[in-house]
């Protein structure tokens, strides 16, 4: 539950991605149309939570350009 925090300030940060908390889970909805990715996790998983804090800063959903 640490890291949901964390996740809403990545995603606070980046008007590409939407953030939902429904029935026990938190959803990241990253893009949009049909190329939209979506990372899901319970809400209070942290180890997961923080594998998706990581994708979003540093991995595959950065936004960055790989060189």
């Amino acid at each position: 539950m640490k890291q949901l925090g964390n996740l809403a300030l990545v995603c606070a940060r980046r008007p590409e991605l939407l953030m939902q908390l429904y029935d026990g889970r938190v959803s990241v909805h990253v893009g949009a149309g049909p190329d939209r990715a979506t990372l899901c996790s319970a809400w209070d998983d942290d180890e997961t939570i923080s594998h998706i804090i990581y994708e979003l800063n540093f991995g595959v959903y950065s936004g960055r350009k790989a060189a």
